[in-house]
């Protein structure tokens, strides 16, 4: 396309139309490959050892953070086989594999953003109301675990369907919609785990102290370290469509940085698969006391 295309045509620009470009189309597959060679070893990992895991405990005892993260974990290679889907389609020039691939795409980098605020909310939990957590683990908590998980893949599915009969703004919509829930809900979360971290609650004294203040700093990591990515795939985002939406770019320079967008997602999709490593002390590059 020519770079001196018209303004107009240059808003009318999506990102979904732009993954069938020749730019957006090479970007998407540096992503791909991108994602298949990182993500899906580790993956492929997480679920080996969380089902090693389950074999050996009782479903119930599990912690619910891995719960969650196992679920994210399968989100995933469903965004990937997805983000494939999208990439053959632009590859074999075949619309319906773009629309079907890229849109399911989109929709699952919108919802797996649950599981990273019901992290969050779990954390909380735990440490600003320590003794309904205690109560809820020891009977209903795995229900509401389920729940929870439940309804974030039935959100998906009805996604999915709902998105066959909205327009094409609708995937902007959404994903803009559950990032800024996300973040509102992550930094509730960090403000009130900050404010009970040096504060003394019930059962807290003498000897349990140190363990609930530890207890309390890895809380405070696990939500620090989802918002910081959270917020850098919202401010990312939020850069590249605004540029992508100015009159004064070209449309191959437009496709460029819409398509460009879907970087700021990678590190979304590492937070929890890392932190899981790093509570089973799994993580390569660092070292454990194995007393």
């Amino acid at each position: 396309m020519d770079a001196n295309t018209s303004s107009s045509q240059n808003s009318s620009q999506t990102p979904s139309s732009c993954f069938s470009s020749p730019p957006g189309s090479s970007i998407f597959a540096v992503f791909t490959v991108t994602n298949l060679l990182l993500l899906l070893p580790l993956s492929t990992f997480i679920l080996g050892f969380g089902f090693l895991r389950w074999r050996k405990q009782r479903p119930a005892a599990m912690n619910p953070l891995d719960v969650f993260t196992f679920h994210m974990v399968v989100m995933e290679l469903f965004g990937m086989s997805s983000s494939v889907t999208c990439f053959t389609g632009a590859y074999k020039n075949h619309q319906n594999m773009v629309k079907v691939g890229c849109n399911m795409f989109a929709i699952t980098s919108c919802v797996k953003m649950f599981f990273h605020v019901l992290t969050c909310m779990e954390r909380y939990m735990a440490v600003v109301h320590p003794l309904t957590y205690r109560n809820l683990s020891k009977s209903g908590g795995v229900m509401i675990r389920n729940i929870c998980v439940g309804f974030v893949w039935f959100l998906l599915a009805g996604l999915i369907a709902l998105r066959l009969q909205m327009g094409n703004n609708f995937n902007m919509i959404l994903f803009f919609c559950n990032l800024v829930l996300s973040l509102i809900v992550s930094s509730f979360c960090n403000i009130s785990v900050v404010r009970v971290l040096n504060r003394a609650g019930p059962g807290e004294e003498g000897a349990n102290a140190g363990k609930t203040d530890t207890l309390k700093q890895k809380a405070l990591v696990t939500i620090t370290a989802i918002m910081a990515v959270l917020l850098v795939r919202f401010s990312g985002n939020l850069i590249c469509l605004s540029l992508g939406s100015s009159h004064v770019l070209s449309s191959y320079d437009t496709c460029v940085v819409l398509t460009s967008g879907v970087w700021f997602c990678l590190p979304s999709s590492y937070v929890l698969p890392l932190l899981f490593l790093h509570r089973a002390e799994k993580l390569p590059c660092l070292k454990y006391n194995k007393n």
